[in-house]
């Protein structure tokens, strides 16, 4: 299973120059997190008390812009909830219109920035939603 992660990362984020490893993936695991993959994209997520944060999104760029990355987000959503999540967090890169876009659509708001996030030098967008 990380096996399979680690190459479906490295094929989402072909220009990050820090690929997750298998221990990566297993430590996320192994912390919390809830991960949900096919063979086209994955989601990576914890719930800490009545807060769920989302740590990664990836959809292979063949897949993009199908509803795979909204069916992750709805299926992450409902499980949060369930877990009593009143609220989901996420950081997304200042440029990544696509992201933020569809954040915007889950009806994510902007609600701060962390300056110099990025390992390319930019700001990440704090987004919330209410559950």
């Amino acid at each position: 299973m990380y096996s399979d992660l680690t190459k479906l990362y490295a094929a989402c984020f072909p220009e990050k120059t820090r690929k997750w490893t298998e221990n990566d993936f297993r430590d996320l695991k192994k912390s919390g997190c809830e991960i949900i993959a096919s063979e086209n994209s994955f989601i990576v997520w914890r719930t800490t008390l009545d807060e769920a944060e989302i740590i990664t999104i990836g959809v292979a760029p063949a897949a993009r812009r199908t509803g795979v990355a909204m069916a992750l987000m709805q299926l992450m959503e409902r499980d949060a909830k369930k877990n009593g999540a009143k609220n989901i967090f996420l950081e997304v890169d200042e440029s990544n219109f696509p992201a933020i876009s569809l954040y915007s659509k889950c009806g994510f708001r902007n609600i701060g920035t962390r300056p110099n996030y990025y390992e390319n030098g930019h700001n990440a967008i704090i987004m919330q939603k209410e559950i």
